[in-house]
């Protein structure tokens, strides 16, 4: 007697793996330079400058699941066409841009920003911003459901991760979190937990100091007080701290669950987003999964193969809800997306 298996419809993985090539690590030009092809001083997950055009495809929006491997979410699709971007000039002066009253926060270079792609504060909104303004809806709603379903306190945290360095997971961190900051209602705090390679108080053109490890590895430090209050309304950042062997260890540690507890006590209004290291690359990620609501898995199209994504989410299934942000999408002219409808239409 012979048994047949049931016909399966393929799985959406499986659906982008064959329209977007996954599995080939050809060089498609995108949003981020990978480790090997980066400029002098330009960092791993920085954006590039040359990129293709988009298209008319409308984002797929995520949904929260249960079981990452099993049925993976809809990815939103991010690329940065050169011609859209952000201008560079005296128009992102800070003294522009600065809000009123700054008081004694840290300044973040609104001109750095706008050099490397990402969301200026203050700044007309443009196709980036809005793409971002999709990624954050999803996340936050998400979020909402998680509040009343499992734990509040869990939907209050983001871990943003990708699955190789150089698939542009700070990038996407960093403006998801000056996205969020421009809620009426909400604070940011992005937490550097990038512990081996931390970068992103640098993208932000910020002086470094003592941060989340040193809070880990000493008991008598008030995390609150190792906390930068931005220039940027509702925005906050904690740094990675002083490097130490035992990373990951502090991570798994009781002493971690006191420190979150108090970063989410310190300010009821406040999301927590996290940059994490890569998933293959090191161990922090998966420690950290396991204290978040979400992750959002940054994954670069032109050279992130379907096995290393499904090793990924592997690592990180102790977070029950993993959203799919598809980076570096080489598009099909015919279309300029958000581009035309802010006066930016590509040439």
């Amino acid at each position: 007697m012979t048994v047949r298996k049931p016909v399966r419809e393929p799985s959406l993985l499986e659906r982008a793996a064959k329209v977007y090539d996954l599995s080939a690590h050809r060089r498609a030009r995108g949003t981020v330079e990978a480790d090997s092809g980066a400029e002098p001083g330009v960092a791993d997950d920085e954006p590039s400058t040359d990129t293709p055009d988009f298209d008319g495809v409308p984002a797929s929006r995520p949904e929260p699941t249960t079981s990452p491997l099993r049925e993976f979410l809809d990815p939103t699709f991010l690329a940065i066409p050169e011609e859209l971007r952000a201008p560079v000039g005296e128009e992102f002066s800070d003294e522009f841009y600065l809000p009123d009253s700054v008081d004694d926060a840290a300044r973040i270079d609104r001109g750095m920003l706008a050099i490397n792609g990402m969301i200026v504060p203050g700044a007309p909104v443009g196709p980036l911003a809005e793409e971002f303004r999709l990624i954050k809806r999803q996340l936050l709603i998400s979020a909402a459901r998680i509040a009343e379903s499992e734990s509040a306190d869990k939907a209050r945290m983001i871990l943003v991760c990708s699955a190789r360095p150089g698939d542009g997971k700070t990038f996407c961190a960093i403006n998801l979190a000056l996205s969020i900051a421009a809620e009426r209602d909400t604070e940011v705090l992005l937490v550097d937990a990038d512990v081996a390679k931390p970068d992103v108080v640098n993208r932000l053109g910020l002086t470094d100091g003592p941060g989340l490890l040193d809070a880990l590895g000493d008991a008598g430090i008030d995390v609150e007080d190792l906390v930068i209050e931005t220039d940027v309304p509702h925005l906050s950042i904690l740094p990675a701290g002083s490097k130490t062997t035992m990373d990951t260890e502090l991570l798994a540690s009781a002493r971690t669950r006191a420190v979150i507890a108090r970063l989410l006590e310190a300010n009821p209004r406040r999301v927590v987003i996290f940059d994490s290291p890569p998933a293959l690359a090191a161990s922090p990620a998966a420690v950290l999964a396991m204290r978040v609501g979400q992750v959002m898995l940054v994954v670069r199209a032109d050279r992130t193969p379907e096995n290393e994504l499904r090793a990924a989410v592997n690592l990180l299934d102790g977070c029950d809800h993993i959203q799919l942000v598809l980076n570096a999408v080489s598009f099909v002219q015919g279309g300029a997306r958000f581009g035309s409808y802010y006066g930016q239409e590509a040439s």
